[in-house]
C-alpha cells in the first residue's frame, strides 16, 4: 500500500485553539511521517479568519509555509495548500476562493531556486460546480499536487456529507477527464466520509471506490488513483498528535493506495 497524502497539517491562524508555534510544530511532524512513508505530500489547511483581520490571516499563513518549505524540501515532500468552499469553511479555513490560493502558491514558487515547493490540493467536492473551474482548468492543474474526489446532492455545506462518486450531481468524471486532457498528472483521491458512508460500512465502500478507481483508470487511461475513506480508517492509519489540544487539524490521516 502506497501512501499518496498526509491529511491534514494546519489551522496557523489559532483557531482551533493552538498556538501558532504549536501547529507549526504539529505540520512538521507531518512532513516527517510523510517523508518516513516515503508519501510526496503533505496537504495543508489555513485554519479560520477568527478574530484577526483578514490581512493578517493571510501573513500568519504565509509566515507558516515559509517556516515549513526548508523542513519540506530536507524530506523531499511538497506542500499542497488546500481551499475550501466558503459555505463549508467555517471554524476551519479563510481561504475560501481557487484564485486565492494560486496567488499564495505562486508567491513562494516564483521565490524558490527549487521545483514547486508548494502546490494546490484540489478537492471537487468543493469545487466541482465552481462556475471559473473549468474556464481556468489548464492554470489549475499546472499547480495541483492531488486531487481529492467526492459526490454530493446538494451544495456544499458544514455537515461535510461526502458521497461516493455516482451517488450525486457532481460530474466528476467529466472533469477528471478535463483535468488530465489539460496536463494533471498526479494523483486522485477517493475521500468520502459522512453519516451516509458510515452506515453503508468501511468494506463496503473500499469495494465500491475500488471498482471505481478500476474503471476511471481504464476509461481516463490513468492509473494514478488512490482510494481513501477516512471515517472507518484503520487506527494504524491515524497519527496521533502530539499536542494535548485535539482538533480536526492536527489529525493526520495517511490517505491509503
Amino acid at each position: 500500500m502506497n501512501a499518496s497524502s498526509v491529511q491534514w497539517a494546519g489551522g496557523f491562524t489559532g483557531s482551533d485553539g493552538r498556538s501558532f508555534e504549536e501547529s507549526l510544530t504539529d505540520a512538521e511532524d507531518a512532513i516527517h511521517l510523510a517523508s518516513s512513508l516515503k508519501c510526496p505530500i503533505v496537504v495543508l489547511h489555513s485554519g479560520s479568519r477568527g478574530g484577526h483581520t483578514l490581512s493578517h490571516a493571510r501573513r500568519l499563513l504565509a509566515d507558516a509555509i515559509e517556516s515549513l518549505i526548508p523542513v519540506a524540501n530536507q524530506k523531499n515532500v511538497q506542500l499542497a495548500l488546500k481551499p475550501l468552499h466558503p459555505h463549508a469553511s467555517a471554524g476551519c479555513s479563510f481561504l475560501t476562493e481557487l484564485t486565492d490560493a494560486i496567488a499564495l502558491i505562486d508567491q513562494f514558487n516564483e521565490c524558490s531556486l527549487l521545483n514547486r515547493p508548494v502546490g494546490l490540493s484540489l478537492d471537487l467536492w468543493h469545487f466541482a460546480d465552481d462556475p471559473h473551474l473549468l474556464d481556468h482548468l489548464p492554470d489549475l492543474v499546472r499547480r495541483t499536487l492531488v486531487i481529492q474526489v467526492a459526490d454530493r446532492t446538494a451544495p456544499p455545506s458544514n455537515e461535510h456529507e461526502r458521497l461516493p462518486v455516482g451517488r450525486g450531481m457532481l460530474p466528476l468524471k467529466d472533469i477528471a477527464s478535463q483535468c488530465i486532457a489539460a496536463g494533471y498528472d498526479g494523483v486522485f483521491e477517493f475521500d468520502p466520509i459522512g453519516e451516509a458512508v458510515e452506515a453503508v460500512g468501511y468494506e463496503s465502500v473500499i469495494h465500491t471506490l475500488s471498482d471505481i478507481a478500476a474503471c476511471w483508470s481504464n476509461t481516463l487511461g490513468t492509473h494514478q488513483l488512490q482510494a481513501a475513506q477516512q471515517t472507518h480508517q484503520p487506527d494504524y492509519l491515524r497519527r496521533p498528535s502530539s499536542v494535548s489540544r485535539k482538533s480536526q487539524a492536527s489529525n493526520q490521516v495517511v490517505s491509503p493506495g
